[in-house]
């Protein structure tokens, strides 16, 4: 009998765009987006494994020529998680749309350890049991250990994977481990590819 297929998301720039979230954060700290995105991107792979709030936000103020305020602190850490953990209505109606055909999903996203429990407690994560996050790994992509750490938790065997993400580089290293691994360009596509 053929394997059931478990089609796996990226968060960031797959099932949320940073459009919902940049500009807000930018906006809290009264600076442009363009002066924002390199503040915020710098550290944020030792985020993404696992580092602290506090130190994350605290380094991209610093860039910005910003003291660390705690009640801003906890602003910024409460506006990234909340804004990339809420899905836009096309991501909604795609996981859905799956999930009424029966279709196994699974989320694998670099995300620090805030945005991970607010995923998780989010509504729509709740028709999706396998959710694995960089921060609670210590692994981040296209590092090849994390897709194998995903296998482990999905009960999956590389080929019945099916796993889109925004980034060539995660996407080339997901196929390395075996995966049917596509670069995102859209739900539509992504459901022609999965028809396919």
């Amino acid at each position: 009998m053929e394997r059931p297929r478990t089609v796996v998301f990226d968060l960031g720039e797959v099932l949320v765009s940073s459009g919902a979230v940049i500009p807000r954060l930018a906006a809290e700290l009264g600076t442009t987006v363009d002066e924002f995105l390199p503040a915020y991107w710098s550290g944020r792979v030792a985020y993404d494994l696992g580092a602290t709030a506090e130190e994350y936000w605290t380094g991209v103020l610093a860039a910005l020529g910003r003291a660390p305020e705690p009640g801003l602190l906890a602003r910024l850490t409460a506006i990234d998680s909340t804004k990339w953990s809420t899905l836009p209505q096309v991501s909604a109606d795609l996981l859905a749309h799956l999930q009424a055909q029966g279709v196994r999903l699974g989320v694998l996203s670099n995300a620090p350890g805030p945005l991970a429990a607010a995923v998780r407690a989010a509504p729509w994560s709740a028709g999706i049991p396998h959710l694995v996050f960089s921060a609670e790994v210590a692994l981040v992509k296209p590092d090849p250990g994390i897709y194998a750490h995903a296998d482990s938790v999905y009960g999956t065997e590389p080929g019945d994977v099916v796993f889109f993400d925004d980034r060539v580089e995660n996407v080339e290293a997901a196929r390395a481990h075996g995966w049917d691994a596509h670069v995102w360009a859209g739900a539509g596509p992504a459901l022609a590819a999965l028809d396919r």
